[in-house]
Parts: C-alpha cells; structure tokens; sequence
C-alpha cells in the first residue's frame, strides 16, 4: 500500500463544477469545525474568510462550549449539537470551486422569546469599508480596493428571512434566524448556499533565517504516552516509536492505583505484584528511557485519602473532579508521590526527568491555586532532594496557555527556583504570539527549558474522533506548532498523544475502525517535524507573508540546516535568504491533503534557495553542507 497518497484530491472537472470524491479538497474546501462553524472557503489554497456560529439568543457554538458530533458521510461533512436546548444539525457539503451548501436543521426543546439560527462574523477592520447588502433571501459582502475586488461573500436563503446586522469594535455581525421564537416541540429547516471569491496571492514569499544568532536548543519532537486503550494502544505505540524520531517522552503516574490506602507501604510490592495500570505505566516511562530520551512523570488522580473533603473551594471543571489535597497530610503526599519515583528507579532503571501533576490550574484532577502550587514545589523538591533523586519540578503544566499569572508566585519565590527543572504549558485552544512570549520569558527567567507538555489544539476532539482525518485539522495543528518553535523557542513539544488516543493513526481498532493501520495527515506533519536535525539551535527566521508560518533550526556544528514552512494560502515560491550557499545535499519535504512527506531535490540557482510552495501544504527544507 502506498501510505504516502492516504488521500485522494478530486476526480474530474465537469461543466465548470468540482466534484470533491475525497475525503478532503486542498485548495478548493470550506472550512468546518467540528462544533459547525465555517471559517470560510478556500479558493486555490487562498482562503475567503469569514466565521458562522450557530446562535440561540446570546450563545454561539465554538469549541468546548457545548457537546458537538462530528462525522463525514460521503461528501457531507456533519455536525450535531445542542445549544440552550436546541438542536442543531448542520450539513455542509462543497458544490463548486469557492461554494458549499449548508442544510440546517433546528429542534427546540424549549419555549422562549429568543431567536436561532445562525451569525455571520466579519472582522470589523478588515471588513470597514466592506458593500454589505442584504435581501430576505440573499446576503452580499463585497470588499474592494484601488486594485478590485478582496473579498466577495455571498449566501443565498431557500426562503425568505429577516437579516439583522450589528457592528463592535472587533467584528460585524449578521444574524439569519431560523427561528424568531423558540416553541417546546417546533422544528424548523433552512438551506443556503455559501459562495466566496477574491484576490489569489500567488506572489514570493522571502524567508529570512539569521544563523549568526542561534537560541534555544531544540531536542525534538516528543510525545505523551498515557495509557488509556489497553486493546489500541500496543500497536499505535509502536507504529509512532518505529517511524518517528521521538526526543522526549510524557507518561503518568498511577497515584490512585499505586498507593489507594493510605497506610499501605507500596515500596515493599514487588514488581509483578503491582497493579496492572501501575506496572504498565513503570514499564512505559523504561521503554522511552531505554531509548535515551528524558521523561516527565505527571499525575492525574489522586488517591481519596489525600483528598481535602471538607475544602468548600472544591470545585468541577466540564464534569471533571478538581481534587484540593488535604494540607494536614503535605507531608505524606509528598513521601507518597516520591516513593513511586524511587521505586520507578531502583526497580525499572528510570530516573524522572522531571514531575508535575496534570493541569493543576483547572484541577485536572488535582487543584492548586498558583500560591499552592509554589509551595507544592517547594515541598515535593525539597523531599526529591532528601531521597537522592535528581528529578525536579515542571512550573506550570498548564491547561493551556493562557493561565500565565499561575506560575507568578513560584517566579517570584527564590526558595523555589532550585527545584524547577523546566517551564510547561499546554497548546490546547491556541494563543497569540505576546502570550507565547510571557512563557519564553519565564523559562529564560529561571535559566531552565521550556516546554509544550501537550501539543494539539482542541482538548474535546476525543467525543468526534473523524475530525482527526479533517485536513483542516492537521492545518491549524502545524500550524501551531510550527509558530510556537519560533515565537517562544520550546525545547520539545510532546504531542497529544502517540497512543491510540487523539491518534495520528487510522484503522486497527482505532476509534472503533477496521483494516490495518494507515497513517493520516497528521502523521506525516509529525514525522516532517521530527526530521529537524538533531542538535540543533533555534534560528530567527521571519518571512514577508502573513499567510507562511516558519520556524529554522541549526546544527551549526555540523553544517546542518532546517526550515520549516506552513503555507496557509495559495501556491507561490519561497526565496530563501541567510542560509548558507554551498551545501552537498539539500532535500525538500511535502506535506498535505495529497501527499505524506513527499520529498524531491533542490538545486539551487545562481547561488539562491528558491523552492515551489504547494497551497495549504508544510514544507519543510533540509540542507547539509
């Protein structure tokens, strides 16, 4: 089977209509998100944007606000949701180059004076000076400049409604209702079609990359291996260890199963008298070690003995238990916590490169205020330190990226900086560059790593696992993690995971499919990323478009050179400026809808790198001197 084509890009071109037969198109596609948004149409790889939520009164859908299914039925892409007791389920299929239709469909389970439907959402400076004309059956957007048309929207409605339009300061809204009022019982229906066209910039990128002042060093892709599959896992495990490059490695530690009551003494268990969970999580984190890379052990559940149960600061998180410890016991926590990593040394040969507990700033699952989780490092550092281990401290392993001000009072605290080992947020819901920024800053404060100890970008994914084949999906996921490696420098990002969870695989038993495991999308943008060559540096890099996201790596020492290229637009050429002009091997890497790290030669002209950038595609240019 050739694994590199898992997708095929269209069949034919009939009567000026594109048939889209695959899975997904990769330049002429609208853009859905699993909780039925539409983020707009790409036309050649350029993409036409604009937003839709779906609307009841003041709630819009958008991620992890309410519980959405996502699935692909031919060449219909389905979302079903339920906002404020209304049913929504959205099909959107694309028709033609640069139009899609959208069938909706609503079901109330309540009665109130509100509308729904949905909300067309316009960057209101982008869009300022924007022809906007409406119809009750059809909606025209029409930006233009001294040079023509930008950006031109339009949506036809299968019946007559009543469009209203508000302006802020950061966006245009535009409501279509479906509903004007909600009726416990009523249902109603409402077909459009969505069309977008505008300006294709197929003009040069120049990417600039400085090799005389590299940063921080980069070890590699890693991965987290919480074992959560027993009948999936094996294999997908496998798969990723075999044909990726892994560099750093995230496993759990059991606390709940290894140590359940508290005057038990699981220091004198034997390895085969362990818990199955607990041995098998021991022999994971010996796996990644024997391989030579670090590994960070997080915890998740405590056990109920070390849980504050009259704390009134208790609370739950999207169903999910945020577990305060019980302050009378720090001291047998603490021992509790750090018999494990003993044990994990002296029986498995695995000396923790660092420890944390798992997104304690939302409590997932135990709970820490950032003036705990200070003293929380303090205390569990100072017992590491008494028991001989060299492990220290993860700062922060936050939920995401935002909760910067969490780790404030551990920054601020120099009895605490001996027992940081590294810096760690979590990529999930993305975040702008400032706020990548702060973390940078941090890491560089204490003189220590940073690192993404969760990579990805929609933590609910696991409730619609079909998104996981989206290219869409694999777009913005590299996207991410291509802007991260160049805005704040991580020393590793662990990807979410390579298990059979969240997993860069198809197939197996995977998600509950069949046949052999194939590879997706996503595998190939992981693989591509972990061919960065090893030992190297971080590299300035910018480039003139807004539309290509780079990241360059160096291995100055052995004349070895990476950039990194996510192309989110239409094809056109990179000039490449700064890096070396005499090289023996130069190799260019492709990734997208079509191809898995299809990889063909370059020959430079006249001394100068320049290189074909396929639309909506990663790129990745490798040079040894």
């Amino acid at each position: 089977m050739d694994t590199k084509r898992y997708y095929f890009l269209f069949l034919g071109l009939v009567c000026n209509t594109c048939l889209l037969f695959s899975q997904q198109a990769a330049t002429d596609q609208t853009e859905v998100m699993a909780w039925g948004n539409l983020t707009g149409i790409r036309v050649e790889g350029e993409l036409m944007d604009f937003e839709t939520t779906l609307v009841v009164g003041g709630s819009h859908s958008g991620r992890e606000r309410y519980t959405y299914r996502y699935e692909r039925q031919g060449d219909e892409r389905v979302s079903t949701s339920t906002i404020e007791r209304v049913t929504f389920a959205e099909r959107v299929t694309d028709t033609a180059q640069g139009r899609c239709h959208v069938s909706l469909q609503l079901a109330s389970d309540t009665t109130l004076d509100v509308h729904a439907g949905l909300c067309l959402h316009l960057n209101a400076e982008k869009y300022a000076t924007a022809s906007i004309k409406t119809t009750p059956r059809k909606l025209s957007v029409r930006l233009k400049d001294a040079d023509g048309v930008v950006r031109d929207i339009q949506m036809s409605f299968s019946r007559p409604v009543k469009l209203t339009q508000s302006r802020g300061n950061d966006e245009i809204c535009i409501t279509v209702p479906v509903m004007t009022s909600l009726v416990k019982g009523a249902t109603a229906t409402l077909d459009m079609d969505v069309t977008a066209s505008g300006r294709i910039d197929h003009s040069d990128a120049v990417v600039r990359v400085d090799t005389s002042h590299p940063g921080r060093s980069f070890l590699g892709m890693g991965g987290n291996f919480r074992l959560q599959n027993p009948a999936t896992d094996p294999a997908v495990i496998d798969y990723c260890l075999r044909n990726i490059r892994v560099a750093y490695g995230r496993v759990e530690m059991p606390w709940r199963q290894w140590h359940p009551d508290e005057d038990a003494t699981p220091l004198n268990m034997k390895p085969d008298e362990l818990p199955q969970h607990v041995r098998q999580s021991m022999e994971m984190a010996q796996r990644l070690a024997a391989q030579g890379m670090p590994v960070i052990v997080s915890c998740w559940f405590p056990p109920m003995w070390a849980i504050d149960k009259t704390s009134p600061r208790r609370g739950r998180w999207q169903g999910v238990a945020a577990h305060r410890l019980d302050p009378a016991k720090q001291q047998r926590i603490v021992s509790s916590l750090t018999d494990y990593l003993v044990y994990l040394k002296e029986h498995y040969g695995v000396e923790a490169a660092l420890f944390s507990f798992n997104e304690s700033d939302l409590g997932i699952d135990v709970l820490h205020s950032p003036e705990e989780h200070a003293a929380f490092i303090k205390d569990m550092g100072r017992e590491m330190r008494r028991r001989g281990l060299a492990t220290k401290m993860l700062l922060g392993d936050t939920s995401d990226a935002t909760p910067t001000r969490f780790v404030v009072p551990a920054l601020n605290d120099p009895a605490a900086h001996p027992f940081i080992g590294a810096v760690s947020f979590h990529s999930w819901r993305g975040c702008d560059d400032a706020t990548l920024r702060v973390w940078a800053d941090a890491a560089a404060q204490l003189g220590v790593p940073l690192l993404v100890g969760e990579g990805s970008t929609d933590a609910a994914a696991w409730r619609y696992p079909q998104i996981f084949r989206e290219s869409t999906f694999a777009l913005y996921e590299i996207n991410l993690y291509v802007r991260m490696l160049n805005v704040c420098q991580p020393q590793s990002i662990l990807h979410w995971q390579l298990t059979a969870d969240y997993s860069l695989l198809w197939g197996g038993g995977v998600f509950g499919t069949s046949g052999e495991l194939t590879p997706t999308q996503r595998f190939w943008n992981i693989r591509q990323l972990a061919s960065t060559p090893e030992g190297s540096f971080a590299l300035p890099v910018s480039s003139s478009k807004a539309t290509l996201t780079c990241a360059a790596f160096g291995n100055l020492a052995k004349g070895e050179y990476c950039v990194h290229m996510v192309n989110n637009g239409a094809a056109c050429n990179a000039l490449i400026q700064g890096l070396p002009e005499h090289f023996r091997s130069a190799k260019v890497l492709v990734t997208n809808a079509e191809d898995g790290m299809k990889e063909t030669s370059l020959t430079p002209s006249d001394g100068k790198l320049s290189l074909p950038l396929p639309p909506v595609s990663f790129v990745t240019l490798i040079l040894k001197k």
